[in-house]
């Protein structure tokens, strides 16, 4: 729904592309006739924004991971199914990667009626697997972490395997880019993309210190919409206690408009450059364990997540910190104790810059790929080794 899912299957194009292989992006939602997918985005977004306690019912009766009820996915497949099959045959795809949700439910649902040709490979984005992300129709689940591996396994029986994150080169340290490069002119591409991103953060550092001499520059996101609990009471506390708080506060103008009047915070509108901005900064308080959270961890920059939004972000953030991968911050001084740890050099914060950083593992293009030349059959209870069941 926001601009995450985009940002991943951008990334997944230029990935298979630079493999020599073709790539298309869908919308799912401009699959659905009838204006039905701006209607689904219109109202998620009120939703999160006016009335969290609507989504986060919503997310507890549907969608939070565990045995219960779902809605089922039927009409959506019949809505869009048939423009998803011209799509294929029009392309010549080999592969279907749906990289949210309601794509994976309906990949899943035409290929266990053997009406999708060519296999699914699922490219879960969340730290927590919620149940609308499993149909046990899809061929291959592409997950974060193995966390999230065994929850796909235990939740359906289907098989999963581990990429890690999707995320630009430039985000990631020079030395590991490098290491994953497959050639000398794809490690000489991705340098000169880390050097930009690196000339942006000096920029980024030199606006800081004009801004706040010698505070520490801490990120708050809100996520591509600006959603955010109680935000200006965070930037406060934070401007406060000798930090600078940056307030990445995407399309939302108003909300930028609003912090720009707190004493010594920074509001930012729509940001282009975010890997020279978030090596520019010291940590990143998140609230979603969305794409900004693991750009971040791609970078070397700690994350403490804080007033998570309700539903999946809220359960995204507790898991993240259970992982290790980043603290989570019940409250103010909390969140001051654990920034001022983590935005010190010293040994919390090179863990914590580790453990993130050992987070990225597998290329999930090549793992896609390897689905290409099965044939495309569908699967079947005989094929997969366990009954496959199209529960909806």
């Amino acid at each position: 729904m926001g601009a995450g899912h985009d940002t991943v299957a951008a990334e997944l194009v230029r990935r298979a592309r630079q493999r020599g292989a073709d790539a298309v992006t869908a919308d799912v939602l401009d699959l659905l006739p009838y204006r039905l997918g701006a209607g689904l985005r219109h109202f998620y977004r009120g939703s999160v924004r006016h009335f969290p306690w609507a989504y986060a019912a919503l997310y507890r009766l549907f969608l939070r991971p565990g045995t219960g009820p779902r809605p089922g996915d039927t009409a959506l497949a019949r809505l869009a199914g048939d423009r998803l099959r011209d799509l294929v045959e029009r392309t010549g795809a080999e592969v279907v990667v749906p990289v949210f949700h309601v794509g994976a439910q309906m990949t899943g649902h035409l290929r266990a009626r053997g009406e999708l040709p060519v296999p699914s490979a699922v490219l879960v984005i969340d730290f927590v697997v919620h149940r609308q992300w499993l149909h046990p129709g899809n061929d291959l689940n592409l997950c974060l972490t193995e966390d999230a591996a065994r929850q796909v396994r235990e939740g359906i029986g289907a098989p999963a395997a581990v990429c890690g994150p999707v995320v630009a080169p430039e985000f990631l340290a020079q030395a590991q880019a490098q290491a994953e490069a497959e050639t000398q002119a794809q490690a000489e591409a991705e340098t000169d993309a880390k050097a930009a991103a690196e000339g942006e953060a000096e920029g980024w550092r030199r606006l800081f210190e004009r801004h706040a001499p010698g505070r520490p520059p801490v990120l708050l996101s809100s996520g591509a919409w600006g959603v955010a609990s109680r935000l200006d009471t965070t930037v406060r506390l934070l401007a406060g206690h000798g930090f600078l708080p940056v307030v990445l506060c995407g399309a939302n103008e108003r909300l930028r408009r609003e912090l720009s009047g707190v004493p010594g915070a920074l509001a930012l509108g729509w940001v282009t450059g975010m890997p020279g901005l978030l090596r520019a900064a010291r940590a990143l308080v998140d609230n979603a364990a969305g794409q900004t959270a693991v750009q971040a961890l791609a970078a070397g920059l700690p994350v403490v997540g804080h007033r998570p939004i309700p539903g999946h972000g809220a359960d995204g953030v507790r898991r993240m910190a259970a992982l290790g991968l980043t603290e989570a911050a019940a409250d103010g001084p909390a969140l001051l104790a654990a920034l001022r740890r983590l935005t010190a050099d010293g040994p919390p914060r090179r863990e914590r810059i580790a453990a993130g950083r050992a987070l990225f593992r597998d290329d999930p293009v090549a793992l896609a790929l390897s689905l290409a030349g099965d044939g495309g059959e569908p699967v079947t209870s005989e094929s997969r080794g366990h009954p496959v069941e199209d529960r909806n």
